[in-house]
């Protein structure tokens, strides 16, 4: 497992926060926590892992070690591929704080069956929980609600909706432009919506070693379709940072965006940022 280059300040940084309302943490890649005034902490696609060189390079430093995190409420996971769902990364959180991991089916095969999480750290089975499109689970004052996600990569992805007095966020894990994401952007006021953005790039092929054209995030044209349906008033775009050969420049989203009525604004974050939403 991959050493923290930060040592542990981000994860003591969250913990000793209080938030007006709802903070959130970006952790790089997709990954992002959130924290409101009682102390509720969520995390969503936690992954410190460094990939699997040379065919996926982690670009961005290592910002903290599982194991100096003792708090945490829930994990999120958006679906099954390995910086979403990963027993080095989360499993450990889960040991110390006896969090509840929520995701979809094929996500908890890669956790029960593939890393066999029960086995190889201190997780019961309880603590991994199965969710689907139409599920809504409640966190203290956080009211989660599973939605679905278009991602032809993943076996079953799913998005999360995550609505607190404070707010609104949404997290589409790696999705794409879906039929659903009108209904979902009429049905709530979001106020933060974190999507996937990255490059068209090569990655070597997992059999071949072969480099071939690889698109597995959003492009310029694609995240602003989302944003618009979805009629976010925060775009927050993620994974632009993570993987050799297909990061992005987020900036260039200021342009994409000026035409359209949503989002209403571009806030561009990286890996050890803290974004706020207040209560009013």
């Amino acid at each position: 497992m991959s050493v923290s280059d930060w040592g542990d300040w981000l994860p003591r940084a969250i913990a000793s926060a209080t938030p007006d309302g709802v903070s959130l943490w970006y952790l790089g890649c997709n990954g992002f926590v959130l924290k409101d005034a009682e102390g509720t902490t969520i995390y969503i696609d936690p992954y410190v892992g460094l990939g699997d060189p040379p065919r996926t390079v982690r670009m961005i430093p290592v910002p903290f070690d599982p194991s100096d995190v003792d708090h945490a409420d829930a994990i999120l996971v958006t679906h099954e591929h390995t910086d979403h769902v990963h027993g080095p990364s989360q499993a450990p959180i889960l040991a110390a704080s006896d969090a509840t991991l929520y995701g979809p089916d094929d996500s908890l095969e890669v956790a029960l069956e593939d890393e066999a999480w029960t086995d190889n750290w201190d997780v019961s089975g309880e603590q991994l929980v199965e969710v689907a499109e139409g599920d809504t689970i409640d966190i203290g004052a956080f009211t989660i609600h599973v939605e679905p996600a278009h991602d032809a990569d993943a076996t079953h992805p799913v998005s999360y909706v995550i609505e607190h007095d404070a707010g609104t966020v949404f997290h589409g894990g790696d999705t794409k432009p879906g039929d659903s994401f009108d209904a979902i952007g009429e049905e709530y006021d979001i106020d933060v919506g974190i999507l996937a953005f990255g490059t068209v790039g090569t990655v070597p092929d997992k059999e071949t070693g072969e480099p071939v054209r690889t698109r597995w995030y959003n492009d310029e044209n694609q995240i602003i379709e989302c944003a618009s349906d979805l009629q976010l008033e925060r775009l927050v775009p993620s994974h632009w940072d993570m993987w050799r050969g297909l990061t992005g420049d987020p900036t260039v989203l200021h342009h994409h965006a000026n035409s359209f009525e949503y989002p209403r604004r571009l806030e561009i974050v990286e890996i050890g940022d803290r974004i706020d939403l207040a209560d009013e």
